[in-house]
């Protein structure tokens, strides 16, 4: 009940007014939110890397169903990589793209207008020398979003995709997908989703995401293990035996289990930390929140302690 009431908040304009209005939220989205522009995004990026772990950054936003703010998007996207390559920090972070950001949503010829926004964020990326990843949302918008990462990797194989295990359909997703060079991130799924579609019950959500692990390894693509259960993650490294370091790696988001996300960098493995920066944070926060009940709980002990 807690989850749906998140979920439906998280689209919500009258809840969105009085938490973001809430002097009680901010200490917590700070932490958990890189900032609201770019040089903040930056700065986090830096820090991130500079302790051995990779980034993806996310430029928070989505549902647009404006052309210009779709055109802003991109533009926002291409003024990052910029920013990341005069740094010097292209080598070890890439960007993670919302297709509804960027003009999938559009009512007329939103497919073919975010295929083309998606274009030009990932021509400036390889430009830069660094990827892309496109994130996944609520299912609804799974074949479109693996259409529209098709076209893409014909000119720009190395685009990731995200598929969530919470989805009946993810395992054949995965067999899909497991072939040279794709690069997959699996990650449970954040979005309310009916039963018709969707696992319900956290154990076969676990038990899905261990079956798509499974196949994600035993294929000779290139496998992102996003999450922050222990015991997923050891799971994962069983799994990995006999691949090589650098065939894989783990993701968690930035404010989650930093000090874990240190140790498994520290052991040798790859461990990226997903970034996500800009003032349209809202949507992100509620379905962190949602993800688990207990994440109410964990994001308010997080105001007291730095761990």
């Amino acid at each position: 009940m807690l989850r749906s009431t998140l979920l439906m908040a998280a689209r919500s304009s009258c809840a969105r007014k009085v938490v973001e209005s809430s002097p009680l939220t901010k200490p917590v989205v700070d932490r958990f939110v890189a900032g609201e522009d770019v040089e903040s995004a930056i700065r986090t990026t830096a820090e991130v890397l500079a302790d051995g772990r990779l980034v993806t950054l996310d430029h928070l936003g989505e549902d647009t169903a404006d052309a210009e703010q779709a055109t802003a998007t991109v533009e926002a996207y291409l003024k990052l990589l910029g920013r990341l390559e005069s740094r010097g920090l292209t080598s070890g972070a890439e960007v993670s793209v919302k297709l509804s950001a960027v003009g999938q949503f559009l009512p007329i010829d939103g497919e073919k207008i975010a295929l083309e926004n998606a274009r030009r964020i990932c021509s400036a990326a390889a430009v830069t020398g660094t990827t892309v990843t496109l994130d996944m949302e609520d299912h609804t918008t799974t074949d479109s979003t693996l259409g529209i990462l098709r076209d893409l990797r014909v000119d720009f194989p190395w685009v990731g995709a995200v598929l969530q295990a919470y989805l009946h359909r993810t395992e054949q997703d995965c067999r899909d997908l497991a072939y040279e060079g794709s690069r997959v991130r699996l990650c449970k799924g954040a979005y309310q989703e009916p039963a018709s579609v969707a696992y319900q019950d956290k154990s076969e959500v676990d038990m899905s995401y261990v079956r798509c692990l499974k196949i994600l390894m035993a294929g000779s693509g290139y496998p992102m293990v996003a999450s922050h259960d222990p015991r997923l993650i050891a799971i994962a490294a069983e799994l990995a035996q006999g691949r090589s370091l650098d065939s894989y790696e783990f993701q968690m988001l930035y404010g989650i289990r930093p000090d874990e996300q240190r140790r498994i960098a520290a052991a040798g493995n790859r461990m990226r930390v997903y970034v996500p920066y800009g003032d349209e944070w809202y949507g992100y926060f509620m379905r962190r929140l949602a993800e688990r009940p207990a994440n109410v709980a964990f994001f308010m002990r997080s105001l007291l302690t730095t761990n």
